[in-house]
């Protein structure tokens, strides 16, 4: 199941090409679904005849295998495609493949189209060879789009196996009129031209890259549903809305600000909402930051630098009072001692170094120095 440039010999193990999750084949383990039910005999004796096959870039389609081929997952194998046919990799069987297709409510109809055989040497040589012509098709067309002058970013060229049609991925942020596009690019490659547009955290995961935590991009590893991201998640978070830090490399909010969110909803129950400041006696007090799992809430008053940090029931009771026209005295009540053990640690390393300071600058009391002259003598 290697690619070309994963240097793996006659019946070793893949070394890897070292792309991680960016493979041009995308054979690398790339969106690869792990069978739980591989090896539990099911109470069936009729096994379900349809199976998920990946393609490059983590495309997955259903076939049917009708000739009851022995299959294996990662097995090559050549399916029937419009105009054609194309080769592909075994990603997931048996009665998995029918959970697969209830999630994408895809019916199980005469639509389906069926695997011819598994693939064997010559295939796999042709499957190289349009491969290989993937990548100056892509620089040639991106230079057909600058002299057409056309808004639109192309980010990748998919050819069939048997060379006669060729899939070009593009985004754009409005719609494009790219039928003399079409034309230039049958007549130079001679081949069937299908323009695809996907968005840009599709091309983002097609691409693949390191996210800002260090690891590879959920979109190119295992995400595969794309969930609308607000901004409103990044605010119930207690994050800083900047743009910069907010955004993926798509240049859309990240989809991890979806992952926690939930967790944040639920502690934010019991974390009141503060439209207002606090009225005391003292004067009024202002929130300046909350420990959402902690239920710590920090207020200071006007023209003070201090903090005071209360629970969050103290909070309500303030809150209820301030409704019924009751004026607290202070803040002070059901304050908590925020002073960590650490600090407790720290405070005292400091007393001892000030109390050895204070001994080493202590005047050493003056003695008698001999005069060296009447040693000598």
């Amino acid at each position: 199941m290697a690619c070309s440039t994963c240097s793996s010999g006659n019946g070793a193990a893949v070394g890897g090409c070292q792309n991680n999750g960016g493979c041009g084949t995308g054979a690398c383990n790339k969106m690869n679904v792990f069978d739980w039910l591989s090896n539990m005999n099911l109470p069936q004796l009729n096994t379900f005849d349809i199976v998920e096959v990946k393609f490059k870039g983590g495309r997955k389609e259903f076939f049917r295998n009708t000739d009851d081929l022995n299959l294996t997952t990662g097995d090559p194998v050549v399916v029937d495609v419009p105009n054609g046919h194309h080769i592909g990799y075994v990603s997931l069987q048996g009665e998995l493949v029918r959970l697969q297709m209830q999630k994408k409510k895809v019916a199980n109809n005469d639509e389906i189209r069926k695997i011819y055989r598994i693939a064997n040497d010559s295939d796999l040589e042709s499957l190289q060879k349009v491969v290989n012509r993937e990548m100056p098709t892509l620089y040639r067309t991106r230079r057909i789009i600058e002299d057409l002058k056309l808004s639109m970013k192309l980010s990748d060229v998919e050819y069939q196996s048997d060379g006669n049609k060729a899939t070009f991925y593009y985004s754009a942020d409005s719609r494009v009129d790219f039928r003399e596009l079409i034309k230039l690019l049958a007549g130079e490659f001679k081949i069937r031209v299908e323009m695809r547009q996907i968005s840009l955290r599709q091309e983002a995961g097609r691409l693949g890259g390191i996210g800002s935590c260090g690891r590879e991009l959920c979109c190119s590893t295992w995400l595969s549903d794309f969930k609308s991201v607000s901004t409103s998640a990044a605010r119930y978070q207690n994050l800083s809305l900047n743009p910069s830090k907010l955004s993926g490399q798509c240049g859309r909010l990240k989809c991890c600000l979806n992952y926690e969110l939930e967790t944040y909803m639920n502690a934010l129950e019991d974390i009141p909402e503060i439209e207002s400041p606090l009225l005391t006696k003292v004067g009024p007090a202002t929130l300046q930051k909350t420990d959402i799992f902690r239920k710590i809430m920090w207020f200071s008053y006007e023209r003070e630098n201090s903090w005071i940090s209360l629970k969050a029931s103290r909070v309500k009771e303030i809150i209820e009072l301030n409704q019924k026209k009751i004026i607290p005295d202070t803040l002070m009540d059901n304050t908590i001692s925020t002073e960590s053990e650490d600090d407790i640690l720290n405070n005292d390393l400091v007393k001892m170094d000030k109390k050895y300071q204070k001994k080493k600058k202590k005047k050493k009391r003056p003695g008698k120095k001999k005069n060296r002259n009447q040693n000598n003598e």
